[in-house]
């Protein structure tokens, strides 16, 4: 699995950071960033959970 986060549309509410800090943080604009774009097996459902938690839908999945 493969994440991104479309800058465009992310309002930097935190959401994501705070259900899945592995894989999303807050950076000094104040807007979200993956960490790493691989996501590990184990980290799945908790991206999952950020995706589902983005007001915006800002983050996707790259297949």
């Amino acid at each position: 699995m493969k994440v991104k986060v479309n800058k465009d549309a992310c309002i930097g509410c935190g959401a994501c950071a705070a259900i899945c800090d592995k894989v999303f943080e807050i950076n000094d604009e104040g807007l979200s960033v993956v960490k790493n774009e691989d996501v590990k097996k184990e980290d799945e459902q908790a991206t999952k959970d950020a995706i589902e938690s983005c007001p915006t839908g800002a983050i996707v999945v790259e297949e």
